[in-house]
């Protein structure tokens, strides 16, 4: 296991856990209690941060540890810290408006293919290969 690999996840973990604190403070803020899901539209935009951003961690955190254990843990973090960046760039836009968004979530899509399609690879040459 990879200290590398680890450190990404847990600052994975971290970011979704603030962005998840930000949900509680959004709903304070523009009186959504809970469990409703809809309201002000800021409020609507802090929500689908951090559902869009659990939505990419089932895909994400596998792919993450995939490539680090098939290709190598060093890029795996490098692609991983990218993808951290972009969700980071993500939300941040996304508070602002739906439209700053794009940025950030083409960031962090690419990163999540790169990370799928070197596991592929990583993957089928170490079954290939003796």
């Amino acid at each position: 296991m990879s200290p590398w690999t680890s450190l990404i996840t847990s600052l994975t973990l971290l970011l979704y856990l603030i962005i998840t604190i930000n949900v509680g403070r959004a709903r304070a803020k523009y009186k959504v209690p809970p469990p409703q899901m809809t309201g002000d539209a800021d409020f609507e935009r802090v929500l689908r941060v951090q559902q869009n951003t659990l939505e990419q961690l089932v895909f994400f955190l596998p792919a993450l540890w995939l490539f680090s254990f098939y290709v190598n843990p060093l890029w795996g973090t490098l692609v991983g810290a990218i993808w951290l960046v972009g969700r980071i760039v993500y939300a941040w836009g996304y508070y602002q408006a739906a439209q700053k968004r794009m940025i950030g979530f083409v960031i962090s899509s690419i990163s999540s293919m790169v990370l799928l399609l070197g596991s592929l690879v990583g993957i089928i040459l170490s079954l290939v290969q003796p």
